[in-house]
């Protein structure tokens, strides 16, 4: 089976909506490609190197959404680096070996749909300790702690259902840090680490050394990916300003709830 354009354009609008808004990407995409691929293993390879152009899409929505702080980064702000450098960390940590030895965990819906009410409770958490800009810590003044707290968050993430931008997110609110700017620092840890992601994916697809999607259509998917991650980072700041973070909550746990009933419903009738 080989995914047609229209499948590679809704899978692209998935990453795009769901890497920045906190209801986790993996886990949609994971639940996706269960829905339209099921065990078709030429369509899973497929997959692989789709899953590389959308994450450089989505990496570079980034890039152009905060292109003056990451210019700052560079100048006057290098203590970012560092700070940003140590919340990677706990990400690397975890995610390679998981990536080596627990493939399947990565790929499981129903792991997928089991984390996603866990995101949503995360979420009702961090609306919780939502404060005024005036009142908390800006990006730039984040302590080393609370980057370390943001990073161990983040390797938590590495896990298909929990969202990446929603448990670093909310460990910022936690530690007292402005709505905007925790999303300002979670977004700016992501670059390593979704730039880290799509390089192992892109090693993994060289080896196999057969490209099974045409470039034109990868191409597509990769601009599609990029608009739509432009605006949903755009989105996240805008509903993290007015404190509705718990609104995500409201689409994780139902949706988790269904496609753990969805997935157990399948493997009892497999045996």
């Amino acid at each position: 089976m080989q995914l047609s354009l229209w499948q590679l354009i809704a899978l692209a609008i998935v990453q795009g909506v769901t890497e920045f808004l906190p209801v986790s990407s993996s886990g949609h995409l994971v639940v996706l490609a269960a829905l339209m691929v099921g065990g078709d293993t030429g369509a899973l390879d497929q997959l692989v190197e789709v899953n590389i152009v959308l994450h450089v899409g989505t990496l570079f929505s980034i890039l152009v959404y905060y292109w003056r702080s990451i210019v700052r980064l560079l100048d006057a702000d290098r203590r970012l680096i560092k700070l940003i450098f140590l919340a990677t960390v706990p990400a690397v940590a975890v995610g390679l070996p998981l990536k080596k030895y627990g493939e399947a965990w990565l790929s499981d819906p129903l792991l997928a749909g089991a984390l996603l009410p866990v995101t949503g409770l995360l979420l009702l958490l961090g609306s919780r300790f939502q404060r005024r800009a005036e009142d908390a810590v800006h990006y730039e003044q984040i302590p080393w702690r609370t980057a370390l707290q943001m990073g161990i968050a983040q390797a938590f993430a590495v896990l298909p259902g929990l969202s990446r931008s929603g448990t670093t997110i909310t460990a910022g609110l936690v530690a007292g840090v402005a709505p905007r700017s925790a999303a300002t620092f979670s977004f700016l840890m992501a670059i390593p680490v979704i730039a880290g992601a799509g390089l192992l994916e892109a090693v993994d697809m060289a080896r196999g050394a057969t490209i099974h999607t045409p470039v034109a259509h990868l191409l597509i998917a990769a601009l599609v990916s990029f608009g739509v991650g432009l605006a949903s980072i755009a989105t996240l700041v805008r509903i993290l300003e007015r404190q509705r973070l718990y609104w995500f909550a409201w689409w994780c746990i139902p949706v988790g709830m269904a496609v753990v009933v969805w997935q157990l419903t399948l493997r009892w009738h497999a045996v």
